[in-house]
């Protein structure tokens, strides 16, 4: 079965073609069917995660999944939340890892309470009008480190220490970050959803 990847985001497609691995699935990006993104007009990270679905599975006529996800801290009142990736274009400053690092430390300098959580919500459609659209949702509590860690992953990752590890998730290895993160506890969530609704193998 073929799968649309909502996304053109090459590091999150070696992610869940890894994560999706067990299942016999072909997944391909939209931007490798000539599939523009989609808008992300929304508050929450599953009505984005579905509007995106919906899009790529419209104007690729396949099933698809997208995965919504981000950085939520609560000291920040959940932000930057849904605005994750473009998070420094608040404070005009460019669109980039490194600038949503800083913009975010210095957002965080004044306060002591450093717990966040990275969040992915995995929606995946069958068609355009599915109506019962799979949803899978996954949190990974961490603390927001005061500089960044590591050279590994992408976004925050060197921002973000998870306690339970010892370590900020830009230095944990590829299959470790594959075993414990928000992704990851997403995927296997929607494995389970396929298996039980869509009767994948």
């Amino acid at each position: 079965m073929r799968l649309v990847l909502a996304s053109n985001n090459a590091k999150k497609l070696g992610e869940l073609q890894s994560l999706f691995a067990p299942l016999s699935l072909q997944l391909v990006t939209q931007g490798s069917l000539g599939v523009a993104e989609a808008e992300e007009p929304h508050v929450t990270f599953i009505e984005n995660a579905l509007a995106k679905a919906r899009h790529a599975a419209q104007h690729a006529n396949a099933a698809a999944i997208a995965d919504d996800s981000g950085l939520c801290v609560d000291a920040l009142g959940g932000s930057p939340g849904v605005l994750s990736a473009r998070y420094a274009t608040l404070f005009d400053r460019p669109k980039s890892d490194d600038e949503n690092n800083r913009v975010l430390l210095e957002q965080l300098a004044l306060h002591d309470d450093r717990r966040a959580r990275f969040v992915s919500a995995l929606v995946a459609v069958r068609s355009v009008d599915d109506p019962e659209p799979l949803i899978a949702f996954g949190r990974w509590e961490g603390e927001v480190l005061r500089e960044p860690r590591g050279a590994g992953g992408f976004g925050y990752d060197p921002l973000l220490f998870i306690p339970s590890l010892g370590k900020s998730v830009a230095e944990l290895s590829a299959e470790a970050k594959n075993t414990h993160s928000h992704r990851a506890i997403a995927s296997h969530q929607m494995l389970a959803l396929m298996r039980e609704v869509w009767r994948l193998g």
